[in-house]
């Protein structure tokens, strides 16, 4: 039996505006309507594959869960990490709730990978599996196409041969551009994809012979953990004991018995738009385009749209990635695709809140986009799922008037209970103690306009809430 390990954690700020500390690349759809996450999910659903295990944290806890309940993966195991301390401590808190099962295979894989082929993705799990019931510790590569320095890699004792694993020599970490050059020569190169594949009881004496400190407070996390609406929290004080740490420094580059399967297949690690636009460029022109979009005249360009209302044009450009969303729009040359994450450093320090703020911000019951924000007044969309229900709930500074434009809605207003459809509204006073649900079996909308002196998300008095959130004040 294979347990799938998904290490949801990421941030990906160099994929900004699309990726953000409120809404990290491994959510958002890059091709096609799944998102990185699912597309990953969908990967070891089926056959031969236990539940998934996901490592995220608590602020992604209901977005993850969501997703794969959306793709009909809903027996998925959620833990949350209250401290992201990289992926050592996480594989090995996997690993040590499989603990029982030692003889079973643990394949552990980041979530945001764009992969095209999932026929040679079986395949080379496959050929993983031979190796790793064979006690190997399996490191997944891709043969590299041009000299990436965004990529670590892996240095092999001689050339790769598909569906063959071989004897690892080395780790190499990101290189600079002449050394990922003379890399791509000798042919025994491969970039690290960051998967991996063993069999839980080695990666335990893996971890034991040279990272043994990290398995003390990874332990007691998981001993002092409770479980939460489906989730299961590790426990605070013992996790962040645990240095941060990859898996390569603590274990791989120390072990004697790591081996490579070459992954043969379009693979991305999507961490730049410099990557993206090379996955996408197609034509003489080398342009890769994404939404609605419109090229003249360029060359060696990504344009990406992200509003279906917005429509980007690019014309002359040449070596440029273009992507507009509906509050920020990047343009940056190419060569510097790697440095994007000086934008949201910059932007931080001037306290813009496009830095880390989506444009549409998800809760455990649906989510909402401000369309409109002034003085004194705020527009915003509400989408809340079938079943959804906000917290119960009073504003200290400002009112409402709630508008549903499609579905059904449940409010609560002090003692007072109603059902709202389309065209219907409610007005609920300053300081008022209410709240909102969708009783019926579709998504239902409304638009939000608030009034007042102060329209902060924090302006909330939370009495009641089924999604056990702390309260607000």
């Amino acid at each position: 039996m294979i347990h799938p390990v998904i290490l949801c954690g990421g941030s990906g700020t160099r994929l900004w505006p699309s990726s953000r500390s409120a809404f990290p690349k491994q959510f958002a759809a890059f091709l096609g309507d799944r998102s990185l996450y699912q597309d990953t999910l969908q990967r070891v659903s089926g056959h031969g594959y236990a539940a998934p295990i996901v490592l995220t944290n608590e602020v992604f806890r209901f977005l993850a869960q969501e997703q794969a309940n959306d793709i009909g993966v809903m027996d998925a195991e959620v833990i949350l990490e209250p401290t992201i301390l990289d992926t050592g401590p996480a594989i090995l808190t996997a690993a040590l709730k499989l603990e029982g099962v030692p003889d079973d295979l643990m394949l552990v894989l980041p979530s945001d990978h764009l992969i095209r082929s999932n026929e040679a993705f079986d395949a080379a799990v496959q050929a993983g599996e031979v190796a790793a019931n064979a006690g190997m510790l399996v490191a997944f590569g891709v043969t590299p196409d041009r000299p990436e320095t965004g990529y670590g890699y892996l240095e092999l004792t001689q050339p790769p041969m598909q569906g063959c694993a071989t004897p690892l020599a080395s780790f190499s970490e990101k290189p600079d551009l002449d050394s990922a050059k003379e890399m791509i020569k000798s042919e025994n190169f491969l970039w690290n994809t960051g998967m991996y594949l063993f069999r839980v009881g080695d990666i335990l004496a893996a971890y034991q012979r040279h990272a043994a400190d990290l398995i003390a407070p990874c332990r007691a996390a998981l001993a002092a953990g409770e479980h939460d609406l489906g989730f299961f929290r590790l426990g605070v004080k013992d996790y962040a004991q645990a240095e941060a740490i990859s898996i390569d420094y603590a274990v791989m580059e120390k072990a004697d018995n790591v081996v490579a399967v070459p992954f043969m297949a379009d693979w991305l690690d999507l961490g730049s738009w410099d990557t993206l636009h090379a996955f996408l460029a197609t034509g003489t022109d080398q342009v890769a385009r994404s939404g609605n979009v419109t090229a003249i005249d360029c060359t060696r360009t990504l344009l990406r749209s992200e509003d279906e209302n917005m429509h980007l044009v690019g014309m002359g450009l040449d070596n440029i990635a273009a992507v507009a969303m509906r509050d920020a729009v990047l343009v940056v040359n190419m060569d510097r695709a790697q440095d994007v994450r000086q934008v949201v450093q910059v932007l931080k320090h001037g306290t813009v809140a496009q830095a880390s703020e989506f444009p549409r911000c998800y809760r455990p019951w649906g989510w909402y986009e401000t369309l409109c924000l002034r003085d004194r007044f705020q527009v915003k969309r509400i989408m809340v799922k079938p079943g959804g229900v906000l917290s119960l709930q009073s504003h200290v500074h400002r009112a409402e008037h709630w508008v549903v434009v499609s579905g059904t809605a449940r409010v609560t207003v002090n003692d007072d209970v109603s059902l709202l459809s389309e065209n219907e509204s409610a007005y609920i006073p300053l300081g008022a103690i209410h709240r909102m649900e969708n009783p019926g079996k579709v998504p239902m909308y409304l638009i939000e306009v608030q009034t007042g002196a102060y329209l902060g998300e924090d302006d909330i008095v939370r009495y009641a809430d089924i999604y056990n959130r702390a309260p607000a004040q």
